[in-house]
């Protein structure tokens, strides 16, 4: 357990389990300790880097806002910190927005990304999901109380008092617009999208992604001759929500397929 003054943050990391460097990335009013169920799969054979991302667990948070991008160059800049040579990348929820923007924005920084639960526009997101977006602020915070994430952000925080703090910028980032077609379409290293088969945007949304990618255009070909040319893949998951996906043993031992894979 340690902290990293990186890009303007106190960042808080833990390093578990040894093998090829993985970084985890956790959703949004969590911290590392949402992969607690499935940790242990990813420690098996790799050496695990969990990160608390601005405001959110054991990293306090600092005077801007809530970004992903900037979160993601909070992260890269950690991964030059600990000297680690390309390590894959995993993120969920709004850990796996940040992932894409380490890899958008750092590709030399990262060998294989993957993104689950984290669409890449916001108008695929469901409109009853946008509206209850749109309800987040500061002044939630005492409906809140009764919740995981408030529980956690108060055992973990360096200062608790915070808690309205975050939900108002988290409020304010997904009210913002985004579209990150274009940074997808110039991925340069391999990335699995992942989503449930009942998420927060359709499934349709993640095969769009992946269209992005070359991916599903096509047949793959007896020899695989046919598959996206970055190596990129695509998972829907059976039987999980945006909710449970995170603590689901499906999401570790996909995301685990994909990174082991041979490196080209």
């Amino acid at each position: 357990m340690a902290y990293a003054d990186v890009n303007g943050i106190n960042l808080y990391y833990e390093i578990q389990g040894t093998g090829r460097p993985l970084v985890l990335l956790h959703g949004g009013l969590g911290s590392g300790e949402m992969f607690a169920p499935i940790l242990p799969a990813f420690t098996a054979g790799h050496q695990v880097i969990l990160v608390d991302l601005q405001g959110h667990g054991r990293t306090a948070d600092v005077d801007r806002p809530i970004d992903i991008a900037t979160m993601g160059d909070d992260v890269a800049a950690l991964i030059e910190h600990l000297g680690l040579e390309r390590p894959d990348v995993v993120g969920y929820s709004l850990g796996g927005g940040v992932a894409m923007h380490v890899a958008f924005r750092h590709p030399e920084r990262v060998g294989r990304l993957v993104a689950a639960s984290a669409g890449i526009r916001r108008d695929a997101t469901y409109p009853e999901i946008l509206e209850q977006q749109g309800q987040v602020t500061g002044a939630s915070a005492e409906v809140m109380k009764d919740t995981p994430m408030y529980e956690s952000y108060q055992r973990l925080a360096p200062r608790p008092e915070d808690f309205p703090r975050l939900l108002d910028k988290i409020g304010q980032a997904m009210a913002k617009d985004y579209d990150f077609t274009e940074q997808v379409q110039a991925l340069q290293v391999p990335t699995l999208i992942v989503a449930a088969d009942a998420d927060l945007c359709p499934p349709s949304h993640f095969v769009e992604v992946f269209e992005l990618l070359d991916g599903g255009l096509r047949d793959g070909g007896w020899m695989g001759e046919g598959r996206p040319k970055g190596g990129h893949a695509l998972a829907i998951l059976p039987g999980l929500t945006h909710y449970d996906l995170v603590m689901s043993p499906l999401f570790a031992a996909t995301a685990l397929g994909f990174i082991d894979q041979p490196q080209s």
